[in-house]
């Protein structure tokens, strides 16, 4: 079956003064690929992501999601086409239940207007099943902020399934989590992938290897690999500025 381009970038670039957080990226993302981004700290990830989330914009270049030129759609724009993002940090809201935070998420999609849209029935279904889907069907009632730290990261995942996204975006979503947690989380992002393609920010290279099929390096904000996982760790210049200098 041919490739189909999901989302693509042509010289995207961010600077912050006299910083190039991202200089000149051209990057393309398949449907239905889970693909990492991978760099030492300070290769412009995080801010990559941003600028294809729409949480910034860029200084430069352009960003297409599914055909459209999205370049100059905020963020709640481009989650209506599709693009569902979750944080570095965990972003949910701590005094509601695991099903009502999941709920906001689904009303959002379902009923983005006071008027008209889904019934709350068809709001509260949704979102049980996104529960269920990262391990929480048994923890709706609970309050979300009682939950261990890894439980609040799958309930921010379950958020983003909320939106039925096209593309899911997970940023450093393992940092915290326990080995079983890690573990659980592999699954999760398996079964994600059955109905949403995947852009994963990981630093745990473990995780980044049982999950991607293709990995992209970062360096200084610039494009420094692309590539398979075996390819990806047989660069030279991957493992001298990333992974560590070759034997």
């Amino acid at each position: 079956m041919a490739e189909v381009t999901l989302l693509e970038t042509r010289g995207l670039a961010r600077h912050f003064d006299g910083l190039k957080a991202v200089d000149g990226v051209d990057f393309t993302l398949n449907v239905g690929e889970i693909r990492a981004i991978i760099g030492p700290n300070g290769a412009g990830k995080s801010t990559f992501v941003s600028l294809l989330s729409g949480r910034i914009p860029p200084s430069a270049g352009q960003v297409f999601f599914d055909g459209k030129d999205v370049t100059n759609l905020p963020a709640f724009k481009r989650v209506r086409l599709g693009i569902a993002y979750t944080f570095q940090i965990t972003n949910i809201y701590p005094s509601l239940t695991v099903l009502e935070n999941i709920e906001i998420a689904v009303q959002n999609r379902l009923k983005p207007s006071l008027f008209g849209g889904a019934s709350e029935a068809q709001i509260q279904s949704e979102a049980a099943l996104a529960a269920q889907a990262v391990g929480l069907g048994d923890r709706i009632g609970d309050t979300a902020g009682n939950l261990a730290y890894g439980h609040q990261r799958l309930l921010e995942v379950a958020m983003g399934l909320g939106l039925e996204p096209k593309l899911l975006i997970l940023d450093e979503p393992t940092q915290g989590l326990s080995d079983a947690e890690i573990k659980n989380f592999i699954e999760v992002v398996k079964r994600v992938n059955e109905t949403a393609t995947v852009l994963i920010i990981e630093h745990n290279m473990d995780v980044v290897l049982a999950l991607a099929d293709r990995i992209t390096v970062l360096e200084r904000g610039r494009l420094l690999a692309e590539g398979t996982p075996d390819e990806i760790v047989e660069n030279v210049a991957v493992q001298a500025a990333y992974l560590g200098e070759p034997a």
